[in-house]
């Protein structure tokens, strides 16, 4: 069983979520028109990231935790994790959005991105030569930067509810990296990482978790609601 290890933990991620899409006061398969989509196309470009930095031995993943099926030699886990996990990120968000004020940041919305948005730049400087480190930081200042120029209506919302997702982030994230298990799942070379992790959590994870989402929360907006990006504020 030990092989099935990372196939359990994207299938766990998204049983639940998937599931309650089709009741009726969350109705989320109703916009997969818009959801698919948005997952295919962040993933791709995750996913031809994650064979960069795989090739050059950033990152990799533990034989004896995946079943060993591939696709271009990518684990078959990997590409579900691109697929799973933002289905339940955006179905979270989806759900909470009916009960989060959309102008639930808005006097210090500016403050936050800007402060994220500094953060980013300064460490992505600083630990250049990391190009996990880099990477990660760098793309998510500019994904904010984007998003706070176009003034997308539930970036503040948006925020709130990442800070929720990190509970099942530390979950998740956790057992990939090797929490409660013998090794981890996913490894990561320490020439590109800078080193604090949250339990076994590189700390680069949280922010290229926030850039995952983001993306794919901001596709999905615009193909269900359109230039408009209607948010559900009540």
């Amino acid at each position: 069983m030990t092989k099935y290890t990372y196939l359990l933990i994207d299938l766990f991620s998204i049983s639940v979520p998937l599931l309650v899409s089709f009741h009726p006061r969350s109705g989320l398969y109703k916009h997969w028109y818009a959801l698919l989509p948005a997952i295919a196309i962040t993933a791709m470009f995750y996913l031809l990231w994650d064979s960069w930095f795989t090739s050059m031995g950033i990152w990799g993943f533990n034989p004896a935790y995946i079943t060993g099926i591939h696709v271009s030699y990518m684990p078959i886990e990997e590409i579900l994790f691109f697929i799973c996990i933002p289905y339940a990120c955006v179905f979270t968000f989806d759900c909470l959005s009916r009960v989060i004020p959309a102008d639930v940041l808005s006097k210090r919305l500016n403050y936050i991105s800007y402060a994220l948005i500094g953060l980013c730049v300064v460490i992505a400087a600083i630990y250049h030569n990391n190009y996990y480190t880099a990477s990660a930081f760098g793309l998510l200042a500019v994904l904010i930067l984007a998003a706070n120029y176009s003034k997308v209506p539930w970036l503040g919302r948006f925020y709130v509810i990442y800070l929720i997702l990190l509970i099942p982030f530390l979950i998740v994230n956790g057992l990939l990296t090797g929490t409660g298990l013998d090794a981890p799942v996913v490894w990561y070379s320490s020439d590109h990482i800078i080193g604090p992790r949250i339990l076994t959590i590189p700390i680069e994870d949280v922010f290229y978790g926030m850039g995952l989402l983001l993306i794919n929360t901001w596709i999905y907006q615009r193909l269900r609601y359109g230039k408009v990006q209607l948010v559900l504020a009540k």
